[in-house]
């Protein structure tokens, strides 16, 4: 499998579960969204605004080192976030705008990238200041995983609120040999 074709796998994934979490939380009232259940952060709505600050972070690096990428522009006119626990977006609806649009880069980008960009090295400032040279495939490789971390959470916490998300697996949505 080339690199490229793995990054195109789990672009599709990420837009699909997150499709599916937010299909499942416009079943809840905004106060159940909004309540602290002890997670990482907070709550539900807290987890998934960290996941999008995350993901524009991450999309906003990605665009100043591969700038010829024109699928990461959209990222580039987003205000950069203040910090990794803000609410950002405080009604799930504006909240689901905003992570499609970011679904839809990454969808993009997996589309227009090369295995030879995916092994170039890419140069970075973490929000600390501090400086990080990794390869691209496994930054980008971090962000999906990163997805999947927190949206586990979620699929916790709405377990907890009796709502069934579904089916969660990669293996779902790999095609059949």
């Amino acid at each position: 499998m080339l690199l490229k074709d793995h990054v195109c796998l789990m672009a599709q994934f990420n837009h699909w579960m997150n499709k599916k979490i937010f299909d499942a939380c416009e079943s809840l009232s905004a106060e159940q969204l909004a309540e602290n259940k002890g997670a990482f952060f907070g709550s539900i709505l807290g987890t998934l605004n960290h996941l999008v600050i995350g993901d524009t972070i991450w999309l906003q690096r990605f665009a100043l080192a591969f700038s010829a990428h024109k699928a990461l522009d959209p990222v580039t006119q987003i205000p950069r976030p203040e910090a990794l626990n803000a609410i950002a977006f405080e009604q799930l609806a504006e909240l689901k705008t905003r992570r499609e649009l970011l679904d839809q880069v990454f969808l993009s980008l997996a589309k227009s990238v090369t295995d030879a960009d995916l092994e170039q090295a890419m140069t970075y400032k973490n929000t600390k200041g501090e400086t990080s040279t990794k390869l691209f495939f496994s930054l980008l490789m971090h962000v999906f995983n990163h997805q999947t971390h927190h949206r586990g959470q979620v699929t916790t916490l709405l377990s907890q609120l009796g709502v069934d998300v579904g089916v969660t697996d990669l293996v779902a949505i790999i095609p059949s040999a």
